[in-house]
């Protein structure tokens, strides 16, 4: 959704099907797609999925259950000659990666740090500080003082909030219908503002062409 906002025709690829995909959708292994169709975007953004990575796979030691698929979509990104962008979490083995945060962004309510590789120089806004985060746990100390319609949220697998703040605190991701989706989803203000660079960067080439 956010590089619609910032300008883009999308379409989606996923192996498993999205119903709710709210743009054209093609359910296919990306590794198999035709190279030729694939070098035929002017930009590509790759999730390859996160859990091998993430740091509760870590904490139970069960990493190898899931694929490690980061090499291999940059070895396809990088044959395709195309701008492109891979997402993922904190601890996956991208290479020299910037990092969004909600803080970083006016209107969202959560801190959700994510990893951005490009073959392209990309810019950040400055890391604010990060608030307290709404909780049930009360063994912290700011349990009862939040406010989750107000206050910063945790959205991932265990949560801690409704599914109608976690659509808020995500920017309004309304056209998502389950927590699932939305545990493994990133604010749109994340890609609509690399999106705009990336238009800049393709603007660019196309005056150094002309």
């Amino acid at each position: 959704m956010g590089y619609h906002r910032a300008g883009f025709e999308v379409i989606g690829v996923d192996i498993d099907p999205q119903p709710n995909f709210p743009f054209e959708f093609i359910q296919s292994d990306a590794l198999t797609l035709d190279p030729e169709w694939v070098a035929s975007f002017d930009v590509i953004h790759a999730s390859p999925p996160c859990q091998s990575y993430s740091d509760l796979a870590k904490r139970n030691r069960n990493g190898h259950m899931w694929p490690r698929l980061i090499e291999p979509v940059r070895d396809m990104l990088n044959r395709s000659g195309r701008p492109y962008i891979i997402e993922n979490v904190e601890g996956a083995p991208l290479i020299e990666p910037v990092v969004l945060c909600g803080t970083m962004f006016p209107g969202l309510r959560v801190i959700r740090h994510r990893l951005f590789e490009s073959n392209i120089d990309l810019e950040v806004p400055p890391h604010g500080e990060h608030p307290l985060v709404f909780t049930h746990d009360k063994r912290k100390a700011h349990y009862g003082k939040l406010n989750q319609d107000t206050s910063f949220v945790q959205v991932t697998g265990g949560g801690n909030c409704t599914m109608k703040n976690a659509r808020d605190a995500m920017g309004g991701i309304d056209w998502m219908k389950t927590k699932t989706e939305l545990n493994e989803s990133i604010p749109p203000a994340y890609t609509e503002y690399l999106g705009r660079q990336m238009l800049e960067y393709l603007a660019q080439q196309s005056e150094s062409v002309a």
